[in-house]
């Protein structure tokens, strides 16, 4: 038996004839199946998650013109996300009665410290989810164009918000780098938390 027996890393990806070459799948990686239902879920979790922060910005600021524009995108991204769990038999988190909590109080206590505040918490959240949108998008596979499309439409409308909150005053907030880093901080540890419960 020569080492032409054995498949060389690539081998597949070159051997596909159509479309574009599937990624190497490295140690670790999770099953197709099983990363669109992380994706999903994770994803469902986020929107519901930035839906409450809205919702607890404008319970303490009122209705506020921006943040009742951004919470509206934010209300449609959750209703395909919603849709996307029942199409794809994903298993939604476990813990959405905490973000239900947790959301609601992220966004009531930085709209506390003013508005500016708010849209400090909005810069910071949206940071993170392009970052992890990104990823996802990098690890979808190819035949997967339609969901990549969707997500990156609701990432360039997220990078949207971002822009928002810089032009609103964001970077004025109090201790505006303690801030948007421990928003951030807490943004990467809910989805690291929601990919797996």
């Amino acid at each position: 038996m020569s080492s032409d027996d054995f498949d060389r890393p690539g081998d597949q990806e070159a051997s596909e004839s159509a479309g574009e070459p599937r990624r190497q799948r490295l140690p670790g990686d999770l099953e197709p199946e099983a990363l669109l239902d992380r994706i999903i879920r994770v994803d469902q979790a986020g929107e519901y998650g930035a839906k409450r922060i809205y919702e607890g910005q404008m319970a303490v600021l009122g209705p506020d013109p921006k943040l009742k524009h951004m919470a509206e995108q934010e209300r449609q991204h959750l209703q395909r996300f919603n849709e996307l769990l029942i199409e794809r038999r994903a298993r939604p988190t476990l813990l959405q009665p905490f973000w239900h909590v947790a959301g609601f109080a992220l966004g009531a206590a930085t709209a506390m410290l003013g508005r500016e505040a708010a849209m400090a918490c909005t810069v910071a959240v949206e940071e993170v989810i392009d970052e992890h949108y990104r990823q996802q998008m990098a690890k979808l596979p190819p035949e997967e164009t339609a969901l990549k499309a969707e997500i990156d439409g609701f990432r360039q409308e997220e990078l949207e918000h971002r822009a928002i909150g810089l032009a609103e005053g964001a970077e004025r907030a109090p201790a505006y780098p303690a801030l948007t880093a421990a928003v951030k901080a807490g943004s990467r540890l809910a989805i690291w938390i929601a990919e797996r419960v």
